[in-house]
């Protein structure tokens, strides 16, 4: 790979911004959001010409990078190349052959588990995005409320990409709008309830209790929430709904409020 094709990959992943912003649809109040996934597939050609712009990134140009720069390329890439899961799938969604990206995996592999993500040189699958890469080279918990696997429960996917230069502070605002989410994230007579994604990745946040306090504004609702919140406050997890993040499944959850 040349140093001049190196130096032309474009770090605000522009495209994929305009792809996000014609195709995932924000509402309650900026705090979830779910994808047109028929639109979407409608659009592969563009989804796929972005994904080849990751997939020609080589190691060496990678390990070139800043370090946000590359965190923002492995956050993009795996939400990016989930779209393409669904995507690609779109049919037997539409049919109501499938309900949920768990539905994708085999007799003995997770959805997560395919070989089917094209990057920095090799076929790897979404848990080598996350769990060998992301989790191993960053020490950067907020990446687990950007992590989107195209499920009601999951937090929002962003109509925009992440980018090195806006980094940290779209890391901080997904992780303040996801724990503002009162149908996951909250406090109430019983306690801290959060969503099960605290629960399965509890030790990223060495102490959970203490990182919880650091956002007290947002899962607070009133000085006695956040006076609770900096005692010794049960913990308790929220069920995790699977269901695709599209409209139809936003309008029923939305009537069973």
């Amino acid at each position: 790979m040349s140093g001049a094709f190196a130096a032309s990959f474009d770090h605000s992943h522009a495209a994929y911004t305009e792809l996000l912003q014609k195709h995932v649809v924000v509402y309650d109040e900026g705090r979830r959001s779910v994808v047109d996934y028929g639109a979407l597939k409608a659009d592969e050609p563009a989804l796929n010409a972005y994904l080849q712009e990751l997939t020609d990134v080589s190691v060496e140009q990678y390990d070139a990078w800043t370090s946000d720069q590359q965190l923002a390329f492995l956050i993009n890439a795996y939400n990016a190349f989930t779209l393409e899961l669904i995507i690609d799938n779109y049919a037997s969604f539409a049919s109501g052959e499938h309900e949920s990206i768990r539905d994708l995996g085999g007799l003995f592999y997770s959805a997560w588990e395919r070989d089917f993500v094209d990057l920095l040189g090799e076929m790897r699958t979404l848990d080598w995005i996350e769990h060998e890469t992301i989790r191993v080279d960053f020490d950067e918990p907020r990446i687990h409320a950007v992590l989107v696997c195209a499920a009601m429960s999951c937090p929002k996917l962003r109509d925009e990409a992440y980018t090195a230069a806006t980094l940290d502070a779209q890391l901080e605002n997904q992780m303040r709008t996801f724990l503002s989410d009162r149908s996951t994230n909250g406090i109430d007579e019983q306690g801290l309830y959060l969503s099960r994604i605290f629960d399965w990745y509890e030790e990223d946040f060495v102490d959970l209790r203490t990182y919880m306090r650091r956002y007290a504004d947002a899962l607070a609702d009133g000085q006695a929430e956040r006076d609770l919140l900096m005692g010794d406050i049960r913990i308790r997890y929220t069920d995790y709904d699977w269901s695709l993040n599209n409209p139809a499944n936003a309008k029923l959850r939305n009537n069973a409020r």
